[in-house]
């Protein structure tokens, strides 16, 4: 089962603060093979907030919430990550589905908007996002721009 934490970056202990690090360079940067910017300035700014999931002491996912205006003009969700271990199981759409929860309690009955690497436009459809905008590349990978309206 995983245990869920929605924490602000004052919150974090440096400890999460490592684990959420090496999550995002080991998926972002090492299995995607995509040498990028991940420290943005963003992690640390105002009303922004980190999702983590654990199983035990682990890790296993983890998802950044931001604030309107800072990636998008609407709330945004990213950073959506799973450990390589925990994948096939369900706990992807787990995370979605309490990433969208704690964005309705943080900031209730707001519009989502998310820039989805694009061979995953159909998972987020499932979540109710719908593709906005055509294909283009960030960081040499195709992604599109996606939103659920609320």
């Amino acid at each position: 089962m995983i245990s869920w934490q929605r924490v602000t970056f004052e919150q974090l202990t440096t400890t999460q603060l490592y684990q959420v690090l090496k999550l995002r360079v080991d998926v972002f940067v090492v299995e995607q093979h995509c040498p990028y910017p991940d420290l943005d300035g963003k992690d640390c700014m105002a009303d922004v907030h980190h999702l983590l999931g654990y199983e035990d002491d682990e890790l296993v996912a983890y998802a950044r919430l931001l604030p309107k205006n800072m990636s998008y003009s609407s709330i945004s969700i990213g950073r959506v990550t799973t450990a390589k271990t925990h994948r096939g199981g369900g706990l992807g759409h787990e995370l979605i589905q309490q990433a969208l929860a704690e964005c309705q309690d943080l900031w209730p009955s707001e519009d989502i908007e998310i820039g989805a690497q694009a061979h995953l436009e159909s998972y987020y459809s499932q979540h109710g996002f719908q593709r906005t905008s055509d294909p283009y590349l960030e960081d040499g990978i195709p992604h599109i721009d996606m939103k659920l309206h609320r």
